[in-house]
């Protein structure tokens, strides 16, 4: 530091004693330089700028909380570092974002369509014996193996293997029916 008390350059041992004054004399003497970095981190100017100010912004708050002030540069160039990590992450998840096509979805009347054929099916699955209905919510819903919900229900796997062919089949003849 300058003499004076108020400057708190690199290599300061003293701060201002206002929170106000202390990120101010911090922000003159290292805003270009974490500027700098965060744009090496985020290859964007701009954004590399708010990210610099969301970290003043926050030392700023968080000021009387420090036990010790000459942190505070310390911990400006964390708070670079992540802020950079938090932006790319946000970017690198907004590219991957792929919005639906329009046209693509479908029309109101096949949606209702579509929730009564599940509503037939789940009163279908309901109907059909204890052990197939088992089975097939086992299988489907769970998505367990053969070997699994045989497991589950203590019975062989050709048993499971019987079942299965059966409710399926009742369910393909129900759903027919009804289409």
């Amino acid at each position: 530091m300058a003499g004076n008390g108020t400057d708190a350059g690199p290599g300061s041992d003293s701060f201002p004693t206002s929170s106000r004054a202390a990120v101010t004399a911090l922000f003159l003497a290292h805003h270009r330089r974490l500027v700098g970095l965060a744009s090496l981190l985020v290859d964007d100017h701009g954004s590399a700028e708010e990210i610099v100010q969301d970290a003043f912004e926050s030392l700023y708050k968080r000021w009387n909380g420090l036990r010790d002030p000459s942190t505070a540069v310390a911990y400006l160039d964390r708070s670079i570092v992540y802020g950079a990590r938090s932006w790319v992450r946000r970017r690198v998840t907004a590219r991957s974002f792929v919005p639906p096509e329009a046209g693509v979805l479908p029309s109101a009347e096949s949606a209702i369509v579509d929730g009564r054929r599940k509503e037939e099916l789940a009163l279908a699955i309901r109907e059909l014996p204890q052990r197939q209905r088992e089975v097939v919510v086992l299988r489907y819903y769970l998505d367990l193996s053969e070997e699994q919900i045989a497991t589950w229900l203590g019975v062989s796997t050709g048993s499971v293997k019987r079942h299965a062919f059966r409710a399926t089949a009742a369910l393909q003849k129900r759903m027919e029916a009804w289409a």
